[in-house]
């Protein structure tokens, strides 16, 4: 017993390295969650016996979106087993998506998509204690105010009876087949068969009104496209690539875009951003405000391109027209190695912290502006082996 509660301690204040112990840190929240209407029985139930779980630290720096390039990202999601999965999902609940999509203007293949990113259609959705986890992150200085909102949200689900104390997730706290994070629950959470209870693990009513809800909030419109696989002329210039870039697909046409087939693009004034998630080496995206949609579902570009991806091919559509590179990954050390380099060259990204954020594409374009390459901003192996 002496020795768990010593290795209890050294765990919290070596991970964590906070002013205040974890028990203080619940009184805290107590606070603030009764405050905020929450009972003290229902909080004694949730905190009793509450421990630290630092494993969910080191999954918070280790996602998978920060160190994978695309097409070992969608190879890995957008599979032959998901795909088979997926299209028997449609097949096996045709009516209840059908009646879901007609309601909120979502495509079911859409809706199913989603759930086969977040949870391989319910197959895995987690399975640790939801109070647990939010508890070890928002007491972690780094993110500590997001999760500490997450956290009390999770405690009032649970006061309202909306979701069981003993409800379990993912290591950040995401629950049930569409991995909805509690205040996502309140807010975009449907109870769909009006029991009472909004059941994102066994209710599919509920599963699949709840996403669809979430993505109708979201913007999305109603018999529009995310978006289509694009080439992209020689000589092009990639300043004009990124989200932040809308051009009209006519005018994208007129700049030489065309479809992944090479067929024109069709005529049309609907505004679109063209993104290169691996560079002029890879694929290309023509993407229009649907996809703005599934990014406010998940801010990662490479989520979202998936998602769609296999949106498309549970619809029917074909696979991607350009060809996988074999690119090997960067670490988070290979990442920092290229941001210290370039930050010594003079092309300023920030404090290198392993991720290749904005600041660190747009210094990466400016360096290979400078020496004559395509400026495309793509921090990838081949800039790894320039800067060496």
């Amino acid at each position: 017993m002496f020795l768990r509660f010593f290795c209890l301690i050294f765990l919290t204040t070596s991970v964590f390295a906070s002013s205040h112990s974890f028990e203080e840190f619940l009184d805290q929240v107590r606070k603030t969650a009764t405050e905020q209407g929450v009972s003290k029985s229902t909080i004694d139930k949730a905190f009793f016996e509450l421990t630290p779980r630092p494993s969910a630290i080191a999954s918070d720096k280790a996602q998978a979106e920060f160190n994978q390039n695309f097409w070992h990202y969608v190879n890995k999601r957008v599979n032959k087993v998901r795909l088979n999965n997926g299209k028997d999902t449609l097949k096996n609940n045709a009516s209840l998506l059908s009646k879901t999509s007609e309601k909120y203007g979502v495509p079911a293949y859409v809706i199913v998509a989603f759930l086969g990113l977040e949870s391989n259609y319910g197959n895995y959705m987690g399975s640790e204690s939801l109070i647990r986890s939010l508890a070890t992150l928002a007491y972690d200085k780094r993110r500590s105010k997001f999760f500490t909102r997450e956290l009390i949200a999770v405690l009032k689900l649970m006061d309202k009876k909306t979701i069981p104390f003993d409800a379990t997730g993912s290591w950040a706290g995401a629950m049930g087949a569409v991995q909805f994070m509690p205040t996502n629950v309140i807010a975009y959470g449907v109870d769909a068969n009006n029991d009472g209870k909004v059941d994102l693990w066994n209710e599919k009513a509920d599963i699949y009104a709840s996403a669809a809800n979430f993505l109708n909030k979201l913007g999305w419109k109603k018999g529009e496209k995310w978006g289509r696989e694009a080439l992209i002329p020689k000589n092009f210039d990639y300043q004009l690539t990124g989200l932040d870039n809308e051009k009209t697909v006519n005018e994208w046409a007129a700049l030489g875009v065309r479809r992944g087939n090479n067929s024109n693009l069709p005529k049309s004034n609907f505004k679109a951003s063209l993104i290169v998630p691996m560079g002029h080496r890879g694929p290309a995206f023509l993407v229009y405000r649907n996809f703005d949609a599934i990014m406010g579902w998940n801010r990662s570009i490479l989520y979202a391109l998936s998602v769609a991806y296999l949106s498309d091919r549970l619809n029917g559509n074909a696979k991607l027209s350009a060809k996988t590179i074999d690119e090997p990954l960067l670490s988070k050390e290979d990442i920092m190695q290229i941001q210290n380099t370039l930050n010594l060259l003079g092309y300023d990204t920030g404090t290198p912290d392993g991720m290749a954020g904005s600041k660190t594409r747009k210094a990466t374009r400016q360096f290979q502006s400078d020496i004559g390459l395509t400026a495309d901003g793509y921090v990838g192996y081949e800039l790894f082996q320039q800067l060496q």
